[in-house]
C-alpha cells in the first residue's frame, strides 16, 4: 500500500470509530472525533509507520478505550 491507500483507510475507519466513542461517552460525534485526534491513538493511526490503519476500527476503538482508562477518562453511559 502507498501513503495514498493509508490515507483512504483511514479515512473509511475514522468515522466508525468515532461512532463508536461519540456512543460509549455519550457525547457528539465532534467531541469524540477531537478526543480521538488528540490521544495518543489516534497520533499513532495518523502514523503511517505503526502499521495502525490495518487494523479493525474495533480493535483501535478497544486501543483508544485502555488509554483513556489509563489516563482516567470514564465512560458516561454503560
Amino acid at each position: 500500500m502507498n501513503k495514498k491507500s493509508h490515507a483512504l483507510v483511514r479515512a473509511l475507519l475514522v468515522p466508525k470509530i468515532v461512532k463508536m466513542i461519540s456512543k460509549e461517552q455519550n457525547i457528539s460525534e465532534k467531541e469524540a472525533m477531537d478526543m480521538f485526534y488528540t490521544s495518543a491513538t489516534g497520533a499513532s493511526f495518523a502514523d503511517d509507520e505503526t502499521g495502525l490503519y490495518g487494523q479493525s476500527p474495533l480493535f483501535i476503538f478497544g486501543l483508544f478505550r485502555e488509554e483513556m482508562q489509563e489516563k482516567g477518562v470514564r465512560k458516561q453511559t454503560q
